[in-house]
């Protein structure tokens, strides 16, 4: 295929490209298709320029940052023919979970198997955790949920997606960065939803790295019609839909009850976990019939928290989950065997006793203490905010779609239109761990037991 044609297909539209590539041979027209420079916008392309080491794409869901990350790959990776080598040769692709860069990052559509054309195809191999091309080129893949993965392996290139709700960022980057060694000019992408997290505003100030910002509304042609009407009518102009729409990176909201320093400065990994002497699984259920919708939107709040023996609390996890009652009723109860924890705290205004039956229908014997909130929900996280900001409280590693929610709560209310069920669970977790935070109000003979109930 000549040069010119080339040059053409990249200055005409969609109905033009098309035309087009109706008139070129079935090769030429399959070629055209893989030609990833001729598609791509201009945002989608590798940054130029020769002293840069990161290329950090930070925009909004749906943008096309996975797919450019991985053709980024692809370009790097990949010579002439399938038997020349290209720039890299060892690379690392790095997701939040196994399971995300196995469905996302080599199946997914698009994933490294999808976007190559079929000779210069690479072949996954599982069992082994890697990658490998035609010209002898390999990628190794690794899941954020385990840092030290990275020890040991060199290479010359990485692609990392997802980067601001990996749970160990800063440990996963470094062991990183102690690998990214080979080659003269070792380089990465990394592809992520911006959240202000410290480790990406550290990237943002860095002179070797590159950003490209975009929008969800940039890939609107390559998006369903639908999907774009229902996020932009539930989240346009809202703080979540700046972030994950827009690609904002956003900075605390003035006046909020917890900070991303406040997050920050306390964080710690597991192997930095006391003796913990209590831990307790917290529930914010949703339980009206109409709450359970097609999209998923309403969640139940399942958080794990931990008293430690410094006298410190502990955020563990969080497995908040959009089920039915049966399912998140199962989901608790997993967390709560899986911790090894003494006991299930769960809000019960919405139901009633029904929280209380759903669980013991799942475990009868299930040790069980129900709360009522007699206050709203921004007065009783007042308490807990505070010992977040005394240094009280750790998360154990980094919980986005948790701190998200804390991050919006400011004294006269909650800046979101969602429901904070995550925050929810955490404010009954941490106040069952530090009872003398909040003064109760006992309802009489029937709540004599602290185990059968208590309203704050």
């Amino acid at each position: 295929m000549s040069l010119s044609r080339i040059e053409l297909m990249a200055l005409l539209d969609d109905s033009g490209r098309a035309k087009l590539l109706s008139q070129m041979s079935e090769e030429e027209s399959y070629l055209t298709m893989h030609d990833w420079t001729l598609w791509a916008r201009r945002e989608q392309l590798e940054p130029p320029g020769e002293e840069w080491h990161t290329w950090l794409l930070l925009a909004g869901r749906g943008f096309g940052k996975t797919l450019a990350a991985m053709q980024w790959v692809r370009q790097m990776v990949c010579g002439d023919t399938p038997l020349t080598k290209g720039r890299a040769h060892r690379v690392a692709i790095i997701g939040d979970t196994a399971a995300d860069v196995r469905d996302i990052l080599i199946l997914g559509d698009s994933g490294l198997l999808r976007i190559h054309p079929s000779h210069f195809r690479p072949e996954w191999q599982p069992s082994k955790r890697r990658v490998v091309w035609p010209n002898g080129a390999y990628a190794l893949t690794f899941s954020a949920q385990d840092p030290d993965q990275l020890r040991g392996p060199q290479f010359d290139c990485a692609a990392c997606d997802e980067l601001a709700k990996w749970q160990y960022a800063e440990d996963t980057m470094s062991n990183l960065a102690f690998g990214l060694r080979l080659g003269l000019r070792p380089r990465k992408v990394i592809a992520t939803t911006p959240r202000p997290t410290r480790y990406i505003r550290s990237l943002m100030q860095d002179p070797g790295v590159i950003m490209t910002r975009g929008a969800t509304l940039e890939n609107a042609t390559n998006l369903s019609g639908d999907f774009l009407k229902q996020v932009q009518e539930r989240y346009g102009g809202t703080r979540l839909g700046r972030q994950e729409l827009e690609g904002q990176v956003l900075a605390d909201v003035p006046g909020a009850l917890w900070t991303l320093d406040m997050l920050d400065r306390n964080r710690v990994r597991h192997s930095q976990l006391p003796t913990l002497t209590r831990i307790v699984v917290a529930i914010d259920p949703a339980l009206r019939e109409k709450e359970f919708t097609d999209d998923g939107v309403a969640e139940t709040g399942i958080v794990v928290a931990a008293l430690g023996d410094d006298g410190r609390g502990y955020i563990l996890a969080d497995e908040t989950c959009s089920l039915n009652p049966a399912g998140w009723a199962r989901k608790a109860i997993a967390a709560f065997d899986f911790w090894g924890a003494d006991k299930i705290v769960a809000e019960q205004n919405q139901g009633g006793g029904m929280v209380e039956h759903v669980l013991r229908s799942v475990r009868h014997a299930i040790p069980y203490k129900a709360v009522t909130a007699s206050r709203g929900k921004t007065t009783r996280a007042e308490p807990v905010a505070a010992l977040y900001e005394q240094d009280r409280v750790s998360h154990v590693g980094t919980f986005s779609a948790l701190e998200d929610q804390m991050l919006a709560f400011t004294p006269t209310g909650v800046l979101s239109d969602l429901s904070p069920d995550r925050a929810d669970a955490l404010v009954w977790a941490i106040t069952e761990l530090f009872p003398r935070m909040i003064t109760p109000i006992r309802l009489g003979a029937r709540h004599r037991n602290p185990d059968v109930g208590m309203v704050y």
